[in-house]
């Protein structure tokens, strides 16, 4: 194995792990999940069947990724926090043929407890704050807070909040990168 896994963490067959990742105390990774290299799955984690994670993604304690999820490279998935695949469950009703698709792209951040309720992509480089319910998709680099979750700025991929000023431009306090606010979209400016 080029892979580490603590002897209470069940993994079912079928699935892809990379080299360097870590898999915590109970967790489960369900059948044909593919988890990229340098992941660190957090203990008491369900992965359902066929859920996506890329590269060097950090997936917090007790959070609970369901089936429809993809989770692109970089991404940090805070403690608690939770996906959901169907918009309209119940109990006696079965929908497995019915799961709606996440794809959160790359470098976002989603807080601890928050809920991704399914059908709604999160942004590359978004950053979504603690306690938030995500209802709408969410641009790149946006920050969303609250319940229902609400955009109430942007973010460097550095994490920082971005200050554009009268030109539409910012610069990360901490990398020096600067970025452009145009027609409500946020991009990065090659150095």
């Amino acid at each position: 194995m080029d892979y580490f896994a603590h002897e209470s963490a069940v993994i079912d067959d079928g699935c892809t792990i990379g080299k360097e990742t870590k898999i915590w105390h109970f967790s489960h990774i369900m059948p044909n999940c593919i988890i990229g290299e340098r992941c660190n799955i957090g203990q008491n984690v369900v992965v359902s069947p066929g859920v996506e994670l890329g590269s060097n993604v950090k997936v917090q304690n007790n959070v609970s990724i369901y089936t429809g999820v993809v989770c692109e490279d970089d991404v940090f998935l805070g403690p608690s926090m939770v996906f959901t695949n169907i918009t309209n469950p119940r109990s006696a009703i079965i929908r497995r043929d019915q799961y709606a698709k996440t794809l959160v792209k790359k470098g976002a951040s989603i807080g601890a407890n928050a809920t991704i309720v399914c059908g709604h992509d999160i942004g590359a480089y978004a950053f979504i704050g603690a306690g938030a319910v995500v209802t709408k998709t969410v641009p790149d680099y946006a920050l969303v807070v609250g319940n229902p979750a609400l955009q109430i700025g942007w973010m460097s991929e550095y994490g920082h909040r971005l200050e554009f000023n009268s030109e539409g431009m910012a610069t990360c306090p901490e990398s020096g990168e600067t970025y452009q606010l145009e027609n409500k979209k946020v991009s990065k400016l090659k150095a």
